[in-house]
């Protein structure tokens, strides 16, 4: 888990390093693509033609437009803000997960302390955002302004709620059934489509081909977009969802910090409150039935 939690951290970096040899939306749609076409030849081989004949289809459309949308925001969000900025936004996600399943299911009612951690989440992305405007970094090397500096961190907001809606629908339709690999393969097709077809008309499909670029867009789609969920849902198989939650709040940290050391983005002070306060509030959420059993037991 912790060297899952260092590889999403690095996948904002990787994208940022390499942006001005390749557009993000272009990098993401590459590998996209890379990751859908191994999980078709696994998928074809355990399933075989019956594969997408058993009612997953039309879900599994609306949850790869939903994956597509996040990672349309994040390839957009980083050419305004910071991987440091995107990397905590991004991970806003349960939060917005947890208040979906509320509504949607009896079974995920959220309880008092959970609904504390969702107040203390959403009072730290207003703390953040205060310090919106103090960045100063953007693609290609051009200082960002306080709005581009806010647009992306709203970019990023709006990712980390497409990938709550999607863990939603997942858990609402029949993809909840459905072989962990098929759902990826859903998610990763249309991600390639959606994404390759807006790189193409948005006249961001120009590649550099630098050793940098080459090594980047390996990097993400043979660790990131496959290898890396894949293993996510092998551990989530064998342990307690609620403790691998909690452990997987490192990644923001981790790109955050990749993102100061590596790339030598600015820490402005609001967001590093709102960011601890974020971090803080989806612990609550998430880790709020760990903690009631652990105050039982004592």
């Amino acid at each position: 888990m912790l060297a899952l939690c260092v590889c999403w951290g690095f996948q904002q970096i990787a994208i940022k390093l390499v942006a001005g040899d390749i557009a993000p939306i272009m990098q993401i749609g590459l590998r996209s693509t890379f990751a859908a076409l191994v999980l078709a030849v696994v998928v074809g081989r355990a399933e075989g033609g019956r594969a997408f004949r058993d009612g997953t289809a039309l879900p599994g459309l609306i949850v790869g437009l939903l994956f597509a949308g996040e990672f349309l925001f994040v390839a957009q969000g980083l050419l305004y803000t910071t991987a440091s900025h995107m990397s905590v936004f991004l991970y806003t996600a349960p939060i917005f997960a947890a208040l979906g399943l509320h509504w949607l299911l009896p079974e995920e009612r959220m309880q008092p302390l959970q609904w504390l951690g969702v107040a203390v989440a959403f009072g730290g992305i207003g703390v953040a955002f205060l310090g919106g405007g103090s960045g100063s970094d953007a693609a290609g090397g051009r200082a960002a302004d306080g709005i581009n500096m806010l647009l992306g961190d709203a970019m990023g907001l709006a990712a980390g709620l497409l990938w709550g809606a999607t863990t939603v629908a997942i858990r609402k339709t029949s993809l909840s059934e459905a072989a962990p690999s098929k759902t990826l393969f859903y998610q990763m097709a249309v991600a390639s489509v959606v994404l390759l077809a807006y790189a193409a008309l948005t006249g961001q499909h120009g590649i550099r081909y630098t050793q940098a670029a080459v090594l980047s867009v390996a990097f993400q789609a043979v660790v990131v977009a496959l290898s890396s969920y894949l293993a996510w849902f092998w551990l989530l198989r064998r342990y307690l969802a609620s403790r691998l939650s909690i452990l997987s709040f490192m990644t923001p940290l981790f790109g955050v910090s990749f993102g100061v050391l590596i790339l030598d983005e600015p820490l402005d002070r609001h967001f590093v409150l709102g960011a601890v306060m974020v971090l803080a509030g989806i612990t609550l959420v998430s880790g709020a039935g760990l903690l009631r059993e652990k105050l039982r037991r004592r």
